[in-house]
């Protein structure tokens, strides 16, 4: 297990964020009673009308993270730790404190999640219409005034409201019915959306759009975003911060022209190095050596050791705590000065509209 990690409130802190809507302290997710760890004492702040871009392998705990900010771990994994939502009154609660009931209500009323694989979440016997009513219903809200705010949020993702509204989810194509879910998880107006790869099973171009969407909503609509994805250019499009993970933590966390530009952590910079993008010829491209550890085996030190190239003794018995890089810039790496120096970045800036594919297979 990590040690828990220290970050600086420019970058992170749960204590020291200037507007946090969401901070997580501690937070560990661990199966086999508790002797497997799928997240491992991440301590981060989510900023109030931010959109936080979070990255990594498959496997390397996004999900988990995702699934942690509602308490919505599948069972029998343990969330322990805090989860602390700042209500815009004021108020402060403890979403692992919350009962069934407040919990329930929670996750649509002020904190949504939209998964990937819209397919998978509707039920494909009732029509979209009826997700929208059996939502509000079910959160005693205002039916015809929540239908009527549904065919805003329709528009709003350029889908004709009658149309969708009177479809089955197999009548639709997967970029319409993507949409027609993130219009169904902002129906009851929460703060938050938290969305869990929610592109990956759509061409490039639908991807683009979807992004392009999202932002015009978050401003409309004053929305907070957590974006989860293994495609760095493609949160770059949308980000104003990103995090990156390795083996089940946080090991980078900066704005995201910085940690783009300027990464420090040896993993960060290999995987930029990794991601398809004009800039860089085919050849420049490196495949990451090696592969990142299975919960059961994560080794001591510093996690991505045994893949780094510049690991030393320290960093294989020593777990680096998180580095103050500057501008706002954390890194978990003993040797971001020199990472920054001897691991050369092979393009000058990632341009979003530009890249092309998703970034995992070179990863």
């Amino acid at each position: 297990m990590a040690q828990n990690r220290t970050i600086d409130r420019q970058y992170g802190d749960p204590s020291e964020a200037t507007d946090p809507i969401i901070e997580m302290r501690d937070a560990q997710v661990t199966y086999d009673d508790g002797e497997t760890f799928v997240l491992d004492d991440v301590s981060v702040s989510i900023e109030r009308n931010e959109v936080v871009g979070v990255v990594g392998e498959s496997g390397s705990g996004k999900s988990m993270l995702a699934s942690a900010m509602l308490d919505a771990i599948p069972d029998p994994g343990r969330l322990s730790g805090e989860v602390l939502y700042h209500r815009p009154d004021g108020t402060t609660v403890d979403v692992l404190e919350l009962s069934d009931e407040e919990l329930r209500q929670f996750r649509w009323e002020e904190v949504a999640m939209v998964f990937q694989g819209a397919m998978s979440s509707f039920n494909p016997t009732m029509k979209i219409g009826g997700h929208f009513k059996e939502t509000l219903k079910a959160h005693d809200a205002h039916v015809t005034e929540g239908l009527e705010f549904a065919r805003e949020l329709l528009s709003d993702l350029y889908l004709d409201p009658d149309r969708v509204l009177d479809s089955y989810p197999h009548e639709l194509s997967g970029g319409m019915t993507q949409r027609a879910l993130i219009a169904l998880s902002l129906v009851l107006e929460p703060n938050v959306l938290v969305m869990d790869e929610p592109t990956a099973a759509l061409d490039l171009l639908m991807q683009r759009s979807i992004l392009m969407l999202l932002q015009e909503l978050k401003e409309k609509y004053d929305l907070t975003m957590v974006f989860i994805t293994h495609d760095l250019p493609l949160v770059a499009a949308l980000a104003d911060r990103m995090a990156v993970m390795y083996a089940f933590d946080l090991i980078e966390v900066a704005p995201r022209d910085r940690l783009i530009g300027n990464s420090g952590h040896p993993y960060t910079r290999a995987l930029l190095n990794s991601t398809p993008n004009l800039d860089a010829p085919l050849e420049e491209m490196r495949a990451i050596e090696g592969q990142s550890p299975a919960p059961i085996n994560v080794p001591s030190g510093c996690s991505y050791a045994p893949r780094c190239p510049l690991a030393t003794d320290e960093c294989r018995d020593v777990d680096p705590d998180f580095y103050d890089t500057g501008e706002g810039h954390g890194t978990a790496c003993h040797r971001w000065e020199e990472a920054r120096e001897t691991i050369a970045l092979n393009f000058e800036s990632i341009d979003p509209e530009a890249t092309g594919a998703d970034s995992e297979g070179g990863a």
